[in-house]
């Protein structure tokens, strides 16, 4: 199991990393973890919701990803609220305060480990993800996902801590001199993640370390940029905020305040000829090719903060000049004329006017579609494939949709070949999809990228970085025990 001194320490992608090293080891690994919350998921193939970081780590096992992976997932709608789904389904929205001290903290912890159980009946071994920080002590009696996880499964624990944010050594001693001593003992050593320069510099620093806490640190992780692990925490989207240039194709993903899926522009970003920031500044669209509004967990929240920021105004003005505008999942709710909410699902505003784009109406409701789908794109004849995940159903005033799924339902809107809008999660993971865009900026450009090669090669240069950097024989030492 791994946990951390805090939020974004690279929990996530170490776990990855060690699902793909115990496949290349020639176990049977599988991905757990009790309880995510993020905006970036991913339906089960047999249409059950989970984190999309326990999907990843499921393709990293190289297996088929399941509900008993993530079983309690909360998608926040705003900075008090969350969309609770249990066991792939969801069961109502719920404050902070409501979740945490108004639901039965055992039973939520019974059904999480229900599905640990399933998991460990089949898979050997579990590599388990802890959640934000295991000091946070105010919390440890609602525990579901962190130290009472490890307890339950006995499981090998390892600390992680991001030297990049500076006061490791703190954290990391005061993360464990917190614990009381039989969650302390589950603690078999800590890796030091996000280390830049010459690993060499901290030999003296790893030495203190383990005479002050008594644990091994078992790897200090270089700092890398070069390897592309999906993320789920939207912190990554800092690093993605930059200026158009003027040597490649510009595309700007607006920056909405609710966006969901950003790992949808994961390829996009892959391509030589593209760069692809975020970007919530109307001057900066002018300065772009090709303009996506990405899906959204509040499409009415988001579309007020797009009107009083001046950039639906600017959006609706480029497009009318003949730029480049798509919408994906929510971003499509956005393009079209209305947004209606009659039983307020997202809050007490019932309608509100979209950007007017497409010809299209929604309306939400609380019936959630999540399903992954193969599909055509407008008349290609070429199989593709995606993902569907949202709440809501959108008439066009006219047909003229843009994908075919399944080989029987329409899917979005076509206006023309440069302003569109989809339901599909994954669109632009398709490399006839992401060529078809770019062409309308430069109508020569080919586009040779296979996705999923592509990722699977990335799985393998995290393993090979992690298994450089940790004490591989120590880790499988422990297990044995």
């Amino acid at each position: 199991m791994f946990v951390g001194t805090g939020s974004d320490v690279g929990k996530s992608v170490i776990n990855a990393a060690f699902c793909r090293i115990f496949l290349q080891d020639g176990y049977h690994p599988a991905p757990f973890k009790a309880q995510n919350m993020s905006l970036n998921s991913y339906p089960t193939p047999d249409g059950l919701e989970i984190g999309r970081a326990q999907a990843v780590q499921a393709e990293a096992c190289g297996i088929e990803c399941r509900v008993e992976m993530n079983p309690i997932l909360l998608k926040p709608t705003n900075n008090t609220n969350a969309q609770i789904v249990l066991n792939g389904k969801p069961i109502g929205n719920k404050s902070a305060k409501e979740y945490f001290t108004g639901t039965d903290r055992n039973q939520l912890f019974s059904e999480a480990m229900k599905s640990f159980d399933a998991l460990q009946a089949e898979y050997q071994p579990i590599v388990i993800e802890g959640a934000g920080s295991i000091s946070e002590m105010n919390l440890w009696d609602k525990d579901i996902v962190n130290m009472r996880v490890a307890l339950y499964a006995n499981a090998n624990t390892y600390l992680i801590a991001d030297i990049d944010k500076g006061g490791v050594f703190g954290s990391v001693y005061g993360t464990l001199q917190l614990l009381p001593p039989h969650e302390r003992d589950l603690i078999k050593g800590i890796i030091i993640n996000k280390f830049r320069g010459d690993l060499s510099l901290f030999a003296e620093g790893k030495t203190m370390l383990e005479n002050l806490t008594g644990k091994p640190v078992v790897g200090i992780i270089p700092y890398f940029r070069d390897i592309a692990i999906e993320q789920e925490d939207s912190v990554v989207l800092d690093q993605k905020t930059s200026i158009a240039t003027e040597e490649k194709i510009n595309i700007a993903v607006v920056l909405l305040r609710h966006m969901s899926n950003f790992t949808d522009f994961n390829m996009l970003e892959q391509v030589p000829e593209i760069h692809l920031f975020y970007t919530a500044d109307p001057q900066e669209l002018l300065k772009v090719d090709i303009i996506i509004i990405p899906g959204s967990k509040n499409t009415i929240a988001d579309m007020l903060h797009l009107r009083n920021s001046g950039l639906a105004k600017m959006i609706v003005a480029l497009q009318k000049e003949g730029k480049s505008v798509y919408g994906i999942c929510g971003g499509y709710q956005i393009m079209g004329l209305e947004i209606n909410d009659p039983q307020h699902i997202e809050g007490e505003i019932e309608s509100i006017p979209g950007l007017g784009i497409l010809p299209v109406i929604t309306t939400l409701t609380n019936e959630k579609k999540t399903e992954q789908c193969r599909f055509t794109f407008l008349q290609l004849l070429e199989e593709n494939t995606g993902y569907e995940i949202h709440m809501g159903i959108t008439h066009a005033q006219k047909e003229s949709p843009l994908c075919k799924i399944n080989n029987e339902t329409n899917d979005g809107y076509y206006l023309n070949s440069k302003t569109w809008g989809s339901y599909i999660h994954g669109i632009f993971d398709n490399q006839s999809i992401i060529e078809n865009i770019l062409q309308q900026v430069n109508s020569s450009l080919k586009v040779s990228i296979d996705y999923k090669s592509f990722k699977d090669d990335q799985y393998n240069k995290l393993a090979n970085l992690i298994r450089s950097n940790i004490d591989m024989d120590y880790i499988y030492k422990e297990l044995a025990k």
